[in-house]
């Protein structure tokens, strides 16, 4: 049985997609600059600023570290602005009751800590995590290992003791990184056969897999 339970956010425990392309397209066409949608889907998992700096790479356009901050709080403003429009997936309350008092729990997501604030206040699930660690509060986002392991040291778990659940292959690489577990679910913009390739331990359709996801957990 592992001792704690990491989830990432975007695409895994919330329908986000939508909303952060929403967001960083505002953003960018604000200043005249337009990219594919899929790039940004693409992204999710690595951190605001580096999306959009392989946005802005893409279209051609020079950047410093000061118009890179500007624009992630312009995104951070849109987003703050347009929480309602997030929904949970199916399974995710569900789940999350289930481990509650088996298992420890975190959230450890690449999305702004304003953000994800918000939206745990809103959806009501904050309580059920014992850490919520988020893109401010590290130094290197996915596809680096840093966030599971300050999550395991901070909730006092071995890095083996713990499983990540995650939706992109940034997601997946971290944790196998990290040295792992790892359970992935095709929700986000990776397909189960990306996920499985990038080293997933195990791919599950969706949250609702409940009883799967637990005998997995809780190796029942």
């Amino acid at each position: 049985m592992f001792q704690a339970v990491l989830f990432d956010w975007d695409g895994t425990l919330a329908d986000t997609k939508a909303f952060v392309v929403a967001a960083f397209q505002r953003v960018l066409r604000k200043n005249g600059w337009e990219v594919d949608n899929e790039l940004i889907e693409r992204c999710m998992g690595i951190g605001p600023r580096n999306t959009l700096k392989e946005a802005l790479c893409v279209i051609d356009v020079a950047f410093d570290d000061d118009l890179i901050h500007r624009l992630e709080a312009e995104k951070v403003a849109v987003q703050l602005a347009t929480t309602p429009s997030v929904r949970l997936f199916d399974g995710a309350r569900s789940l999350l009751d289930a481990l509650q008092g088996k298992v420890k729990t975190a959230l450890a997501t690449m999305s702004n800590r304003p953000v994800i604030d918000q939206l745990l206040a809103e959806k009501g699930i904050g309580a059920y995590f014992d850490l919520v660690l988020t893109f401010d509060d590290i130094r290197r986002p996915k596809p680096d290992p840093e966030v599971f392991l300050t999550c395991a040291a901070r909730l006092q778990c071995l890095p083996e003791d713990c499983v990540v659940v995650e939706d992109s292959v940034f997601g997946v690489e971290a944790a196998k990184a990290a040295h792992m577990s790892c359970i992935a679910i095709p929700s986000g913009s990776y397909s189960r056969e990306e996920l499985k390739a990038t080293g997933a331990d195990r791919v599950v359709t969706s949250l609702t897999a409940t009883r799967e996801l637990l005998a997995f957990i809780l190796q029942e």
